[in-house]
This record gives structure tokens, sequence and C-alpha cells, in this order.
């Protein structure tokens, strides 16, 4: 029997990462956690690339395009989507984890689901580097360990 088990550790190639815009004092903090974690994991700055998209509906779209230029061995989706009065942030949860999950699997690429789904701002705050850690960090980590992982994967 063999298993693959992938290891985060610095990627040889180039990782993006696409950040909402939108509730930016949240989504900058979730950016600072990956970045931290990909320069600690080894990656340099040259190998990394970030894109703004105006808010989390936006992230499947520039992910795509992202991922179909062939230049990244992943890519990191950030972004906080607030419950507000209405319904309205249930469809664009569903649209952008439907969208991101379709992506990876049209394109055969890690595509990392970094968007908080949170009740309040204050639980945003606390993911996004509060007393709960950083989904951001925890994205890029788990981006590096994907790249391995699929690195040991026959062709």
């Amino acid at each position: 029997m063999r298993t693959y088990s992938g290891q985060p550790v610095a990627a040889s190639g180039r990782v993006a990462i696409v950040v909402s815009r939108y509730n930016e004092t949240v989504t900058s903090r979730l950016l600072t956690g990956a970045l931290e974690t990909l320069r600690a994991r080894g990656l340099p700055d040259d190998r990394i690339e970030v894109a703004w998209a105006p808010g989390a509906f936006e992230l499947p779209m520039v992910a795509d395009k992202l991922a179909g230029s062939q230049r990244y061995q992943a890519v990191i989706c950030l972004g906080a989507v607030i419950r507000g009065e209405t319904t309205h942030d249930q469809y664009i949860n569903r649209a952008v984890s439907l969208g991101l999950a379709e992506i990876a699997r049209h394109w055969g690429l890690p595509v990392l689901f970094g968007v908080l789904t949170c009740e309040t701002l204050e639980q945003a705050i606390h993911r996004s580097g509060g007393n709960v850690g950083n989904k951001g960090a925890e994205c890029a980590e788990a981006a590096l360990e994907m790249i391995d992982l699929y690195r040991q994967f026959p062709d």
C-alpha cells in the first residue's frame, strides 16, 4: 500500500492570492496571515501574487482567470461575508463556495476557500487573527500542503 501525504513546505512555483476588498478591515488581516505563513515556510515574495476583487462574489471569477493562466500551483481565496438583516449572505456564500470548488476541479489545481461566513463582525475579527486564529494563515498552510500532495501523485 502506498500512502500520500503532503507537507506544508515551500512551493517551487507561484502562489496566487485573491482577496475581497469588501470588509477590507477583516480581509486585509486574512491576507497578512496568509503572507506571513507563506514567507515563514520559505516562499519568497517574488513568487506570491495578490489580486484584489471588489467583493466575495467576484472571487471565483478572478480565481478562474488566475487558475486558467497555468502560472500558479495554488490559488488562495480570501473574503468575509457577514450576515446582515436579509438572507443575502447565504446566496453569496453558496455561489462562492460552489464556484471555487468547480474551478479547482476544472483546472485540477488547489483553490482554497478562505472566506469567512460569520454571523457578526466580531466573529470575523476573531477568525482573522483574533482569539480563534487566522483563516488566511490556515489557507496558506493548506495550499502548501496541497501543492506538495499533488507533486507526489504519478502523472
